[in-house]
Formats: structure tokens, sequence, C-alpha cells
């Protein structure tokens, strides 16, 4: 599936997302496992998937 275009909110969004992600990855002792990242990744998801729909309406439109 295509990546859609993001809208400048939305690349503000996923640039702290992703910084969180890491900074948790960071955190990470390495001792006693990985940390928990599945809430963000959702939020992530859940943002490119608001682009795709977005993207599909405004098709639609034209």
């Amino acid at each position: 599936m295509a990546d859609p275009k993001l809208t400048a909110g939305e690349i503000a969004k996923l640039a702290w997302l992703t910084a969180r992600m890491a900074k948790r990855g960071i955190a990470d002792d390495k001792t006693v496992g990985h940390v928990y990242q599945g809430d963000l990744q959702r939020k992530f998801d859940r943002v490119l998937e608001g682009a795709r729909k977005r993207e599909e309406k405004q098709s639609k439109r034209k």
C-alpha cells in the first residue's frame, strides 16, 4: 500500500511519536526485555490510516 501525502500536522505527530519510540528504546536496559511500544505504534498507525482515509476522501471529490 502506497504511503499517503501527509499534512504538516501529521508529519509533526509522526516525528513526535518516532522520537518517543526512540527514547523508550534507549531507556531499555536490555536485561529484562524490550520496553513495550505497542501503544505508540498503534497511535502511529492510526495517524497513517487517517491520512489514507483523508486522501481517499479528497480523491473522490475530484
